[in-house]
């Protein structure tokens, strides 16, 4: 049995991100409004409906991008644990989207309180916000032993299943004793159960009672054959402390190998599971340290109260193992888990009191991506100033035949045309440049996975885009020259570069800059979107019909007319087209990896990479539009569109990328 906490430190990265952009923005206002039985079920099934349609489950991923570090492995009687954060079976009791959760950073999944018989109730349950509360009538609530046997053989994920058993509520100590009996009969024999939780205590029943039912069940366990599962002993969360000192003792630590605390604390309106469950969890888990202090280390789970990463901090410091999520996933959003992980590798790395690796050198990988980026750059301003001056190249001419003064005679918008399609090429170009060079310096040379892919995506399909004109017999020797120059410089940049460790602090609170921040990124995921829309849709009418509606209204010619002027006319247009289309969808790309991927509390380089790289873009696309007189609204709506979206989303990420994270050790009383 490994601490998940202490083990060796891997040089594998984890990736930094908010996953919570639409279910904080988006989801959770609408869904608060609704019944919270009604709420859940809605929640559950379409995240059920997502994860079976194919590909469903790539999606959840490749939205978060949630998969945890190898840092994070533990083991447990020869079961791996991915991470020490797991999912409390009163999230999805039914088992409807397990599949789906599975996905979003999770080491464990439970499974129950199982009973014999199945427990059904339909009271309302109560969610009380101010608080972060939730309130079951029922908190017993399952599907039966039957049911439960039937979904734990096939869970539909891989990850480790750990069932929760408990006798039926109100139970005499002679029922109990039976009905736990048979649950552990059938549940201790399957061979996809790594681990069984076992409700011996209730609360209404006497200590002695108690205790004598935890003395009657391990000696029923002991005469059973040698099995691998792990049996755990539950501790409800508001077991009053003589109490716990007394089953402590009373538990043979050969048989009981660890501890779950509870998760909710009995009032008369309900079980309650919130952020206030936090102080009493903290408690008895030093309770239960202390005074299994000198004897072999019991294993102990811990969930109540885990609404924020800081939280399950200070459950770990308080001596937990492992963790679970419970009202925290309802009221944080389905990032939490990522988040703590996160913190937990922060903090291991801290602990492990290591210097960080340097950086890679210069020419090892990352340096050929800036000297790649800073050929865009120096490309886009002389694409610029070439588009504002002359417009066409000697090549251009003489693949027209025609000079630049003999177009203007045939229709004097013709070379304010092009001239915008090349203007707004050259700005989405500086755009590229300053993102690749911006990631190479800050990301690929540490070795940050995201950013490796960022580019990776980036490139892979930006440079085929060369060849989407080649069909209208144009060939742009300059465009082929750089492709030929660029292209080795980015198959060095992508050599040689293993995943490593985010060592930065990360973010560990609910802050209302966390909470802007999340506006911010979708503001940035609806831009990257966008952008990867348009450069497509452009890339397609230049290599189809190369002009809209509006290009015909401005230009005051038909495509037919331009045909009949000049037959290599529209392959030129449409090179320069296509070629823009190419590049925006490149330049997107990295936009939308960049947001759904990269956003961490405290790196400054961020926002201002986000600045500076989109700048560019909406500088060229946008004048050249007003200097030339082409206005028409419709035609320029969805850049509008999205300029509005990447000023707000800079003003709303500005707080939480530009201001440290607060990573100073964590009270034990705070948040309680």
């Amino acid at each position: 049995m490994t601490n998940p906490i202490r083990n060796k430190i891997d040089t594998r990265t984890v990736k930094p991100g908010m996953p919570d952009w639409s279910y904080q923005t988006l989801f959770r206002p609408g869904l608060f409004r609704l019944p919270a039985r009604r709420a859940r079920e809605w929640t559950l099934r379409a995240m059920r409906s997502v994860s079976l349609v194919p590909g469903g489950t790539f999606v959840i991923k490749t939205l978060g991008h949630m998969e945890p570090a190898p840092i994070l492995q533990s083991r447990i009687a020869g079961t791996t644990l991915p991470t020490p954060v797991g999912l409390s079976g009163a999230v999805d009791p039914e088992g409807i989207a397990t599949r789906a959760i599975a996905q979003f950073g999770f080491g464990f999944v439970e499974v129950g309180p199982i009973t014999a018989d199945r427990i059904a109730d339909v009271s309302p349950i109560g969610m009380n916000q101010r608080e972060e509360a939730i309130v079951y009538p029922c908190p017993y609530e399952n599907v039966g032993a039957e049911a439960a046997l039937r979904r734990i053989r096939n869970p539909g994920h891989r990850l480790p299943q750990f069932v929760r058993i408990a006798p039926t509520p109100g139970a005499g100590p002679a029922q109990a004793s039976l009905e736990l009996r048979s649950l552990t009969d059938r549940f201790m024999s399957e061979s996809r159960v790594s681990a069984l939780t076992i409700e011996v205590i209730a609360q209404d029943r006497s200590p002695e009672e108690n205790a004598g039912l935890l003395n009657q069940l391990t000696a029923y366990i002991q005469e059973k054959t040698v099995s691998t599962t792990t049996i755990l002993l539950y501790i409800p969360l508001d077991l009053a402390e003589p109490q716990l000192a007394a089953l402590l003792r009373e538990a043979d630590e050969e048989i009981w190998k660890g501890f779950v605390i509870g998760e909710v604390i009995q009032s008369p309106e309900g079980a309650v599971a919130s952020r206030r469950g936090k102080a009493a969890c903290i408690s008895k888990l030093r309770a239960i340290r202390k005074q299994t202090e000198g004897k072999r280390k019991a294993l102990l789970f811990a969930g109540a109260g885990i609404h924020e990463p800081a939280d399950a901090l200070e459950l770990i410091e308080a001596g937990a193992d492992y963790v679970l999520l419970h009202s925290g996933l309802v009221y944080s959003g389905p990032g939490l888990p990522k988040r703590v992980n996160e913190a937990i590798i922060h903090r291991k790395l801290a602990d492990a009191d290591t210097e960080p690796p340097a950086g890679q050198s210069f020419w090892k990988n990352w340096g050929w991506m800036c000297l790649l980026g800073i050929g865009m750059i120096i490309g886009g301003i002389i694409a610029w100033f070439i588009a504002s001056t002359s417009v066409l190249l000697p090549y251009d001419e003489a693949f027209l035949g025609m000079a630049g003064d003999e177009l203007n005679a045939i229709d004097p918008h013709l070379l304010h045309f092009m001239s915008h399609d090349r203007i707004t090429l050259a700005g989405t170009m500086l755009s590229i440049g300053i993102l690749y060079y911006q990631l190479a310096k800050h990301g690929l040379r540490f070795g940050i996975h995201w950013a490796k892919m960022a580019l990776l995506t980036s490139g892979v399909v930006g440079f085929p885009s060369f060849f989407l004109y080649l069909g209208y017999g144009f060939f742009d020797p300059v465009h082929a020259a750089a492709a030929i120059v660029l292209f080795p410089l980015f198959l060095l940049s992508m050599r040689r570069n293993p995943d490593r460790l985010y060592r930065d602090p990360v973010n560990l609170h609910n802050s209302t800059a966390w909470r802007r921040a999340l506006w911010g990124q979708l503001c940035f995921v609806v831009v990257g979107a966008a952008l990867c829309i348009g450069g497509l849709v452009i890339a397609f009418v230049g290599i189809t019909n190369v002009f809209v509606p509006q290009d015909i209204g401005y230009l005051g010619m038909s495509r037919e007319s331009l045909g009949l002027v000049n037959e290599r006319l529209i392959p030129l247009i449409a090179h320069d087209r296509a070629g823009f289309g190419g590049a925006l969808f490149s330049d997107a790309v990295v936009i939308l990896v960049f947001a759904l991927w990269g956003l961490q509390q405290g790196a400054k380089w961020m926002w201002w990479t986000l600045l500076w790289g989109g700048a560019p873009g909406f500088v060229a696309g946008l004048s050249v539009h007003f200097s030339i007189g082409y206005t028409d609204f419709f035609h320029l709506l969805p850049a509008y569109f999205v300029f509005v979206l990447y000023v707000a989303g800079l003003v709303l990420l500005y707080p939480y990328l530009m201001k440290p994270a607060a990573n100073e050790a964590v009270s034990s009383t705070s948040g309680g």
